[in-house]
């Protein structure tokens, strides 16, 4: 049933994202009279015509070596190294963007706004990691993903955290993917870009708060591995689900696994899962009317997590600017705050009537109210489908990768004396060649 849901998700993303990916720019830009000047802006500007198919070709085959050397070579040197080139290459010099995370807003926009066109290379590095993750695995996340390889880097004395901590806090992610859409749909804000806790040192400049948010999600990266791709990752939430369907995947040893346990520690993910014993034919059972019941409480946790998403809209409304503005503009009017803003003054001038930002404001809000149904029964769903999970006892023989939670970072190849006897194998034959 769980393997059900997440194919549906899968199909659903992938029937949006190839929508969207297939429109070209139907509205050219306006022609200014000479002796016009166009303000600086204050980002960077993206890179347009060969600089897009330089990234986009660098991006290909930076997947196509990380497939090789996890599943292949399994080399972690070398996807360590990998990971330093991506860092340097989309990190600092590409200055974070474009990158698939943030790319789901845009997604989200264009399917939402028919005005709104999602430019080729930003289709482009939305797809690729998701295809490459739908046949072998979290290669994206091993060595191409620049927020990953920053996390890894600095990751020196590492914690594990219990699984059953590991798996509530995992459902921050989940929330923070479903504001984003929720956000992107309304055209309100693209909040992942705005809270990008590694793009200000990528730029090397900033919103303070946002250079502190990167920084404290470092220092936590010291002890716990890759917090913010664990925890927060609205991307990592989409390729979750996708390496669930892959065709191939991390194995800890290159053929069979002889339980000597050496890479019980060795993941500093918490993605390494041992065998499994019988169950007691009491515990069992009991099993069995606890996952009857959460099926039966499903339906209810999305209806009651629709209905609170829908009760909030007057709060997350205010994050559209027209909703704000609309607010400020009657605290002004009914006398209730002193002096204006550069937003209601603008608004004053263009003559328009107040009551229609009033009811526009008022649709805008309808949108987040509905739009709050479907917020609210994601994470209802979610939560629902983490606890059927706890009822559900898969049987594993062997110590294995955990197919959602594995970023194919190799660390336990190492561990394997299987792996050494592979490599050492590899190497007399080299030498009689």
């Amino acid at each position: 049933m769980i393997r059900f849901g997440h194919i549906i998700f899968g199909v659903a993303f992938l029937l949006s994202l190839c929508t969207a990916v297939s429109a070209s720019e139907r509205f050219p830009p306006p022609e200014f009279e000479s002796g016009y000047e166009q303000p600086s802006p204050t980002t960077p500007h993206p890179r347009q015509d060969i600089y897009e198919y330089i990234d986009a070709a660098v991006l290909l085959a930076g997947l196509s070596l990380s497939s090789y050397l996890v599943l292949r070579n399994r080399s972690r040197r070398a996807i360590f190294i990998l990971m330093v080139f991506s860092l340097l290459y989309f990190g600092f010099w590409r200055k974070g963007c474009v990158c698939p995370i943030g790319a789901i807003q845009n997604i989200v926009l264009s399917v939402f706004d028919r005005d709104y066109v999602v430019p080729i290379v930003v289709g482009v590095f939305f797809v690729l990691p998701l295809v490459f993750t739908l046949f072998f695995g979290r290669v994206f996340c091993a060595g191409v993903c620049p927020l990953g390889a920053m996390q890894d880097l600095v990751l020196l004395r590492p914690v594990p955290v219990p699984r059953w901590a590991e798996s509530g806090l995992r459902l921050f992610a989940y929330v923070y993917l479903g504001a984003a859409v929720l956000f992107a749909a309304t055209g309100s804000a693209f909040v992942i870009c705005r809270y990008d806790p590694f793009v200000s040192f990528f730029r090397l400049s900033g919103n303070l708060n946002v250079l502190i948010l990167g920084a404290c999600f470092l220092v936590v990266g010291v002890f716990i591995g890759r917090p913010y791709c664990r925890f927060v990752c609205p991307y990592g939430v989409i390729l979750r689900q996708m390496s669930r369907l892959s065709k191939w995947r991390v194995t800890i040893a290159p053929d069979e696994c002889v339980q000597c346990r050496l890479c019980e520690d060795s993941c500093p993910f918490g993605a390494i899962k041992e065998p499994t014993t019988d169950w007691p034919v009491h515990e069992y059972d009991r099993s069995k009317k606890r996952l009857a019941f959460l099926i039966l409480l499903l339906p209810v946790l999305m209806l009651l997590g629709g209905w609170m998403g829908s009760g909030v809209r007057m709060v997350t409304a205010r994050m559209h600017e027209t909703v704000r503005l609309a607010e400020r503009v009657y605290l002004e009017d009914e006398g209730k705050v002193e002096g204006t803003t550069d937003a209601s003054l603008a608004f004053r001038a263009t003559g328009k009537e107040v009551k229609e930002l009033y009811e526009e404001a008022s649709n805008i809000r309808a949108e987040f109210g509905l739009g709050g149904w479907f917020f609210g029964g994601f994470v209802g769903l979610v939560i629902g489908l983490k606890l059927i999970g706890l009822s559900v006892r898969r049987q594993r023989k062997d110590y294995e990768a955990d197919r959602a939670s594995c970023v194919a970072c190799g660390r336990c190849f190492e561990y394997c004396p299987k792996e050494h006897a592979r490599l050492k194998k590899a190497k007399e034959m080299i030498g009689k060649s």
